[in-house]
């Protein structure tokens, strides 16, 4: 390979037999088949600490480039959730009032999902994701940034991953459009692009989960091997 750039030896690789690789990814799919999107969420705290670990193990994803070209910003001030519910809210209502279509309304039936959000106001932190155009690896906005829906998708999974991994619930929530998060995170809408928002916490006593949400497709359904 030409090195045009430093490079360093990689030093951190750990190799394992063939059994103990298949041991933990079996063991790893087990956890995985544990992280469930929760509704009902319990206003528990969550330690700021926990969540700031959380969000490294993320920026750790690969990105085009190496950019990174994505922002987290954790929320766990009520002033500010509740802003959020309020503005999710309207635009759920016009969703389930006919601007989803039939067709997507009847995709969500078996969920149960409608217009109220309250776990928005009763999780302990929100989690904005952002995904930006221009930084580059300075972050100054000189460059552009490639590839940034995938790179960000790949660390939004890294965080839903790690949040579980350290024990927490999670549920993905993309109202549409979801620009009045830029304002009401103090973003440039210009520059960051509001990509999801993640809802944090412990689950609620008595929290459930869709039967639906537990069908997942077999492995013959998902994947080829040639």
């Amino acid at each position: 390979m030409k090195q045009t750039e430093s490079h360093f030896p990689l030093t951190d690789f750990i190799e394992y037999s063939e059994e103990d690789m298949l041991a933990r990814a079996q063991n790893y799919y087990q956890e995985l088949k544990r992280r469930h999107s929760i509704r009902q969420f319990s206003d528990r705290a969550v330690p700021q600490a926990v969540i700031e670990q959380c969000i490294k193990a993320a920026a750790t994803a690969p990105s085009g480039a190496n950019h990174q070209p994505w922002h987290f910003v954790a929320i766990s001030d009520p002033e500010v959730k509740a802003q959020i519910r309020h503005e999710a809210e309207a635009l759920e209502r016009s969703f389930y009032e006919g601007r989803a279509g039939e067709e997507w309304l009847d995709a969500l039936k078996p969920l149960g999902t409608d217009a109220n959000k309250s776990y928005l106001e009763r999780a302990p932190w929100l989690i904005a994701v952002f995904s930006k155009k221009r930084g580059g690896i300075e972050n100054d906005g000189s460059k552009v940034n490639y590839y940034v829906h995938e790179s960000v998708g790949i660390a939004t999974g890294f965080l839903l991953q790690a949040l579980h991994h350290a024990g927490l619930g999670t549920l993905t929530h993309t109202p549409k459009p979801m620009s009045f998060l830029s304002k009401v995170c103090g973003r440039d809408n210009d520059v960051d692009r509001p990509y999801m928002l993640i809802v944090v916490g412990y689950p609620d006593q008595d929290a459930t989960i869709p039967e639906h949400a537990t069908n997942k497709k077999a492995l013959a359904e998902v994947a080829t091997f040639n």
